[in-house]
This record gives C-alpha cells, structure tokens and sequence, in this order.
C-alpha cells in the first residue's frame, strides 16, 4: 500500500516500497563487487602483478623513466591516476612497497632517492610523495620488451581516454621471483619470491622437460631481508605440488663477546624489529625472560642489526633458543599459491604456475614474431616497388615532371611500372635528394635480407620447440645479467634443537592449598616444614583441597559454568602460609558469578575425572581428554550441562564411592561400573534412580571417608539403583 506523506501545503502521494528478497539483493549488489575485488584487485595475474601495480609502471614506463632521470613521486602517482582511479595515497603506498630503498623485493622493480621506510619496521614511516624520487628499475626493460609489437592485449583505461595493457609481457617468470601479497571478498593470496637464477633454471629445464624435478633447481624461497628457512624436503614439496602450507623461517645472529651482546643481523619476512622488541619486553615484564638486561634496534648505515645485552653467566645458544620459541625471531611464512589464469582464480603449485608463464610468454613471442612478420612483409612489399624504379629512373621522374594533376602522379607511376598503390605511394614520397642509383641501390640490398629474416620468423612461428628455443635463449641472458646469490640460507630441521621450556625450570615439591572461596597458594615443601604459623584466610573461609606436587605440572581448574582453565603450576608465584596466596577469579579471567569447584595437579594426565550430577548420573572422563598440544587457557564444555554438578573428583584408581540424596537415600558403588567416555560434555549414566519427585543427588564421598557405620549394608550390584534408606545407626550423617 502507498504511504501519505502530509506537508503543509499538500499531500505528497509516494511510489510503493519495493520488496526484493535479501538473497537477490546479495546476489545483484555483493557479487559484482566480490568478483571486482577478486578479479581487478587483490589476487596477481601471472606476470605476477596485480593491476594497481601495473598501472603504475606502465605509467612510469609512458613518462620515459626507464632509463631517464628521476622524478618527484608525486609526480608519478599524479598521472598514475589516468589509469588508476584511486586517491594519491593508495597510490603512492603501491610505489613505496617496489621501491629499492623498501626492500620488499629481491628485484625491486622502481629505483628510487630518499625515504621509502622499510619492510623490517612497521613504524618507520615512508617520506611524503613531494619529497622522494623515482625512476623504473634497469631489470624493467624485461618486463616491457617488446610490448609496442602488440605482445599483450590493450584495453580502454576507466574513461576511456587512453589504453593500458592488460598484461606486461614479462620475459622471466616474476610472479615467483618476487613476493606478492593479496585479501580479496572469500580468498587471499600469499606467494613467497623465489631466487631469480634459480627459477630461470627450472623455467629452462622444465622447457625442456615438464616432468624435471624443479626442487633440484630450487629448492626453497629466498627472501629480501635473507634469514634462514628450516628446511623439511618433504613439507616443502608439498608447498610446491599444491600451492598452500607453511614453512619457518629464524632470524640470523652472532654473539659479540666482548660486549656479552647477541646482535640479530637477519629476521624472517613475515616480521618486524617492533614486533620481536615488544614480545621481548612483554616477556620481560612479565617475568618469563630474565636472561636479558636491555634490548634494541640498533639499525644504521652499515644495515639492519637488533642488540640484545645478556646478564652474567648466560648462555647464548640456550638464550637464543628459548627466543626462537617465545618470539617472532621465529616465525612461520604461510603459502596459499592463488594466481588470476585467465580472469579465474586458481591455486597452483610452483610447476603449475611455471607451465602457465610458459603458455603466457609463447603467446608474446608468438604475438610479437607475427608483428614482425608483418612490418618486415610492409617494407619488403615497398623495396619490391622501388627495385622497380631501379630498372628506369628517369622514367619515374618523367612520369612526375610530364602529370599535370598532383592526384594522378599515384595512378601513372602505378600504369608506368606495374606497381599498386602503396608502393606508389613510397616512390611518390622519396624526396629528389635521393632520386640517385646510390640511395636506390642500398635500399633494394635489403630484399635478400628481409626475405631471409621472413623465412626464419616463419620457421619459429610454426614450431613450439623453436619458441621455447628463444625463451630458454632470453631466461639465460636473464640470469646471467641480473642473477644473484641467495640471501635466505637452508638449515635442516634434523639440526634444530628445540627449546622445551620446562628444562628452564626449578623443580621442586610443593603443596597446594585451595579454599572455598577460591583462593590458592602454592607453597614450597621447604617453606612449608620452616613455617610456624597457621594459614591466612579470609574470614569464614576454609581450605577444601591439599595437593602434593611439584613445580613441574600443571593445574585443571574446573569452573561451576562446566569450564575448565589450565595453568602451569611454574607460572604461579610462590605463596607462604601467611599470606592468602592468589585469588582465581581475578588470575583465571572468570566470568561474573563463575567460581572454580575442583582443582586437579597433574604432571602425565593419568587418572579418570568423576562427575556427579544432581539428577543422579554419573560421568567419567579420562584427564588425558584435558590435555591440549597448544598452550590454551580455556576449555569450554569440560562436562556436561544438562544437570547441576554435585561433585567433581580425580579418580587414580576404580574405587568405592558414597552417593546421597537429599530425602536419605544412599548408594554405594564401585567406579568400576561407570562407563568411561571419550566425550567431555557427556550426560554420563544414570547411576542413583531419585524416585521421589524433586530429590537430587546432593553429596559424594569415598566410601573411606563416609563415616558410614557399615557401608556394605548400602551397596548394590547394579545401576541405577535407589539406593537404600539412612540406617538407624547413620542418622547422624543426616542431610535434611
């Protein structure tokens, strides 16, 4: 129905609302821009640039700076913006990252004068665009070869104005040679630079056989800022057959000794100096690295170097691997292979992605022989005419002197030597200067020599092998011209050492105390025997769990919300018994109204958790279930939910156990009979039948320790069970 809308004047009658499902709403309005994103932004194409990078070197490559003089970046990203509608920042932030001086890049592909920031920092802020210069890198000339023979497709640019190139005709494989970096809507691309001799080497051998192994040409990334890969053959073939896992990668470093100084020289990529100093810092402070006294960047004019000053008697070597665990000096590169091949997104691994560039790069030398072939039949066709003139040259200017009209000076040299009309047109236009047998006869020499260039285009042009005859030619030249030593060195993974943080840690025996009102204090067994006072505690408050241990293991708190925290015992400080030792709630990060019920020390995890429930069923869970690989804080669902908990114990052992209800009924029964489950959150069985509506389990106790006068007469055989009624000489254990 229509809607009235009243001014005051009158009443404005509006159009319906239209109503369109929120599904087609999506499909008509995300989808085109999801595919914009994937197809004209994030994802690289397989000259391995993606289009913002590509407007803006083609632009470079248009103003003459490849091989020009510098100019003012603003002046760049001010006529990068005819082809790349975005603001100057975005614009000018693409420049920086292929910039020498950013080094991003193995082979930057833009020199350039003054600040560009740097890769290794993350707060080193770049120069504004009016104050640094550029100019195209030498090694663009290969990515611009030939690309006025119309190698690559052209396209109107966003208002038509002008044309740009699709693609640049990249004469070696640089989408692996240098890192490339994408997030588009539903996928992402991350392609690691490989060493450019090296994938020269495989393109060739692959030429030749697509069957090679290239990992014998190469073997691993190699990286601008160098570092070393820890090298497993098998995972990294892996990464190069499927496009996608991750390899890590650990700073390099030299022990200065006269100043007991570490100085980082390399860190991997994937970092930044601020990120590894603050982790070290926050170690620090939270005193988990006591080793080091000072650090910082001491980055300069001789290169990138982080300094880390040790205190007295520490040991380099286990520093260093204990930094490599607990700080990016360490850290993991993760490959996800995903490469625009013609407008479709695809993960390939690197021997897919070399037989793509392959196919590419025949087509622009197949595209540019064909322009050749073209342009040297054109000129051939004008020196077949003018051989002609040769025969009688004064026949040709008496034919020009003898016309009396300009526009039949075309038509009667082409009636007077039996020529068409271009090549008139050649003979008409030579100026009178050369009207000579000299000029005439060194332009007809040429004929033997363009017929014979013309046969060998046609030769390579009709045979595939002689194509890749040329492009294996062009990637030696290459790489013997711009090749260079890896920077990123290979270490096995056999030769890691592996820092395992508890041989760091003292261990000794220790309580633990846990009260009521959940406080806990840990308390060495050599305080504990020299104490003479009482234990501290809140006022009305009792200590419910005392647990032997060491300072090696680890703590299960198991929340009344049915999650469960863990800690490591060594991360607690140590309490005394005057003290009120440390309050849970506030150390675990519990939610309002969340209490911790049962703690459990455990060192290897043995040992089944029992959990009682008030509508009398009863679960039991290995506590190997508990035990996690990483160092998670929280587990949610760490028994089941459907009842209210009554009791929660770590059984060692099968036991006898005392279940009671609340209207006097009691149950004895051996663990035995409970069914372990491999599913934490289980609702277990049901163990004690409550006939009585409203009653609820309410106490369990070892039968031990129940004070029961005669605990047989209360056992049963099978579950559930009713249990029996409170003896006569029991009613003091009473629960109403």
């Amino acid at each position: 129905m229509a809607r009235k809308k009243k001014t005051v004047d009158e009443v404005i009658i509006e159009a319906p609302i239209a109503e369109e499902p929120i599904t087609e709403t999506i499909e008509k309005n995300f989808m085109p821009y999801a595919m914009s994103v994937i197809v004209s932004r994030a994802i690289p194409e397989i000259d391995g640039l993606k289009p913002a990078h590509r407007k803006l070197l083609y632009t470079m490559y248009k103003m003459g700076l490849l091989g020009g003089k510098m100019t003012k970046s603003a002046n760049v990203v001010g006529q990068t913006m005819k082809l790349n509608p975005h603001g100057d920042s975005a614009i000018y932030e693409t420049m920086v990252r292929l910039t020498r001086g950013h080094e991003a890049l193995l082979h930057p592909l833009v020199e350039s004068k003054g600040n560009f920031g740097k890769q290794y920092s993350r707060d080193m802020a770049y120069a504004a665009a009016r104050y640094t210069e550029v100019r195209l890198d030498p090694i663009c000339q290969e990515l611009f070869g030939d690309i006025n023979k119309n190698t690559v497709e052209f396209v109107d640019n966003y208002d038509g104005e002008m044309k740009e190139p699709t693609l640049l005709p990249v004469a070696f494989p640089n989408i692996l040679v240098n890192p490339n970096q994408g997030i588009a809507v539903g996928m992402a691309s991350n392609i690691c630079s490989f060493n450019l001799k090296e994938v020269c080497d495989a393109t060739v051998a692959v030429l030749k056989n697509e069957k090679t192994d290239i990992m014998e040409y190469m073997p691993a990334p190699d990286f601008s800022m160098g570092a070393q890969i820890i090298y497993s053959e098998s995972e990294m073939r892996k990464i190069y057959e499927s496009g996608r896992g991750s390899f890590k990668m650990r700073s390099k470093y030299t022990y200065d000794k006269s100043n007991n100084c570490i100085e980082i020289t390399e860190i991997p990529y994937s970092t930044t100096s601020e990120a590894i100093i603050g982790k070290m810092m926050e170690l620090v402070k939270a005193n988990k690295l006591k080793e080091i006294s000072d650090a910082r960047d001491e980055t300069g004019k001789e290169g990138f170097k982080l300094a880390i000053d040790l205190k007295r008697g520490v040991d380099p070597e286990t520093l260093m691997s204990k930094l490599f665990k607990l700080t990016p000096l360490e850290d993991s590169f993760s490959c996800n292979f995903n490469v625009l091949i013609n407008a479709k997104p695809v993960v390939l691994g690197v021997r897919d992605i070399i037989k793509e560039w392959i196919k590419f790069r025949m087509e622009c030398i197949k595209r540019g022989i064909k322009y050749d072939i073209e342009k040297k039949s054109e000129r051939l066709h004008l020196l077949t005419g003018l051989k002609k003139i040769l025969l009688d040259i004064d026949k040709a200017v008496s034919i020009i002197r003898h016309t009396e009209r300009e526009e039949d000076v075309v038509p009667n040299l082409m009636d007077g030597f039996g020529i068409d009309k271009i090549q008139a047109e050649y003979v008409a236009e030579i100026k009178l200067r050369n009207l000579n047998r000299e000029y005439i006869l060194n332009r007809t020499n040429d004929i033997e020599k363009l017929i014979e260039e013309l046969e060998e285009l046609n030769r390579i042009l009709g045979d595939d092998k002689e194509v890749k005859k040329v492009i294996s030619s062009q990637l030696k030249a290459i790489s013997k011209k711009y090749g260079q030593d890896r920077k990123t060195t290979l270490i096995s993974d056999d030769e890691i050492t592996e820092y395992k943080e508890t041989e760091a840690i003292d261990d000794y025996p220790l309580t633990i105390f846990f009260t009521r009102d959940n406080y806990l204090k840990k308390i060495s067994a050599v305080s504990l025997r020299s104490s003479t006072t009482e234990h501290k505690l809140k006022e009305n408050d009792e200590i419910i769990q005392t647990i032997e241990s060491s300072n090696k293991s680890e703590m299960i708190f198991f929340s009344n919300q049915c999650n469960a925290y863990k800690m490591r015992t060594y991360d607690m400080p140590d309490a005394k018994v005057s003290t009120m030792g440390e309050y849970l709630p506030g150390l675990l990060g519990l939610e309002e109204d969340e209490k911790i019920l049962y703690t459990v020390i455990t060192s290897d995890y043995s040992g089944n958790m029992l959990f009682t429930f008030e509508n009398g069923k009863m679960a039991k869970v290995a506590l190997n279930n508990y035990e996690t690989k990483t160092n998670r804080k929280k587990l949610v669902g760490a028994y089941g939910s459907k009842s209210p908990v009554c009791d929660i114990r770590l059984l060692k052992e099968d036991t006898d156990v005392v279940v009671m209800s609340d209207n006097d009924r009691v149950l004895c029964l051996n663990t035995d009979k409970i069914p372990i489950k491999s599913t934490k959150s289980t609702q277990g069985v049901q163990t004690m039948a409550l006939r009585k509506k409203g009653a609820k389990v309410v106490k369990v106790t070892l039968a031990s320790e129940s004070g029961l006068d005669d605990v047989e007469k209360y056992r049963t055989k099978n579950i559930p069970a009713a249990g029996s009624g409170l003896k006569k000489e029991d009613t003091q254990l009473s629960l109403i």
